[in-house]
């Protein structure tokens, strides 16, 4: 795909060249960056408030596929997913660095691209690209972003404050990434067995991009903060919903009961899942990569919360620590296990 045909080899410009370009293209959005790409490290003026940091690698043949993943969306991705986290404490994102590892298969041109992805994400979301590092890779590409984020020192939201009682939430809707990567890797299995046929995406376009260019919620945040209502505990849903669930119980120290029936998921997944003869259910509860937003909230911010659209209660914490179920449509419990993805236990152990 990268056979550096009529394009500009890395090594034509060199790393030094490389910065100079990716630095011509950034524009700052925040007085709180005094001093971005160019020296020897970021200067940043947080005012008072709390800082809040994360980072992110994404690696070649592990968490992307390059037959099917345009580079300008793994470089909106690569961001988004990283935002989404800041997004996750209750904060608002300022800042990114990216750090980048490419072999000589990759052009100019192709490094570009990406970078053209990371700036629209940059746009999208107010943040200002302020460092990094380029290096050689042998093979593949590898891509690690840091966000960093600003917080009034009594808003910060973690994963352990939630109590009994509390009401379940999730944005969104749920199992639209999976079953997006399932219909990607479809038509990839085709087009490898036979490379003259197209790939089939005709009705699949929102599972698809819910896959390639995940938004992370900013906007729940906003709504939020609108309505004065803080979470009493956070989480983004990038392992999968049951993952989630059991890290803001396991750091509470409580347990949970959630609907089925309530967990929110879009006629566009349901279609997936009967076409693949899957669980709709199992997509949502296990598929991971919706970048939507779990949180818990007190029962007297009910009211409030209602007047959020795209938020739902789907269930409530208990104090039966550790015990974790989910009610189907018969009233039968089930036990909610850690099925999400786990990238030492996806590896094949020779």
């Amino acid at each position: 795909m990268f056979e550096n045909v009529n394009k500009t080899p890395l090594e034509d410009i060199g790393e030094f060249g490389l910065i100079d370009r990716i630095k011509s293209s950034v524009k700052i959005h925040h007085n709180q960056t005094l001093l971005g790409i160019g020296d020897d490290a970021a200067v940043l003026n947080p005012e008072q408030k709390h800082v809040v940091v994360t980072t992110d690698m994404l690696v070649e043949g592990i968490h992307f596929d390059l037959r099917y993943m345009p580079l300008k969306f793994l470089g909106y991705k690569s961001v988004a997913v990283n935002i989404s986290d800041i997004l996750a404490m209750n904060a608002t994102p300022f800042q990114i660095t990216c750090s980048l590892a490419v072999s000589n298969r990759f052009s100019v041109e192709a490094i570009e691209e990406l970078y053209e992805g990371i700036h629209r994400a940059c746009d999208a979301y107010k943040v200002d690209l302020v460092g990094g590092d380029t290096t050689s890779s042998v093979t593949g590409m590898v891509i690690s972003i840091t966000a960093i984020g600003l917080v009034n020192p009594e808003e910060w939201v973690g994963r352990f404050g939630a109590k009994n009682g509390d009401l379940i939430c999730v944005t969104g809707n749920l199992g639209a990434a999976y079953a997006g990567l399932q219909i990607l890797e479809r038509e990839k299995k085709i087009f490898l067995e036979n490379p003259g046929v197209q790939p089939d995406l005709d009705g699949y376009d929102y599972v698809v991009e819910r896959q390639l260019k995940p938004e992370p919620r900013a906007d729940m945040i906003r709504q939020l903060h609108e309505l004065a209502i803080k979470p009493s505990s956070m989480i983004d849903i990038s392992d999968g919903l049951a993952s989630e669930l059991l890290h803001l119980c396991k750091q509470s120290a409580c347990g949970c009961r959630i609907d089925a029936e309530k967990i929110p998921i879009d006629t566009h997944t349901w279609k997936v899942a009967e076409d693949l003869n899957l669980q709709a259910i199992t997509m949502a509860l296990y598929g991971g990569e919706d970048y939507e937003l779990l949180m818990t909230i007190r029962q007297e911010d009910f009211e409030q919360a209602r007047m959020i659209s795209d938020l739902h209660v789907i269930g409530y914490m208990t104090d039966d620590i550790g015990n974790c179920h989910v009610i189907d449509s018969q009233n039968q419990l089930h036990p909610i296990t850690a099925s999400g993805w786990d990238t030492f236990r996806s590896q094949s152990k020779d």
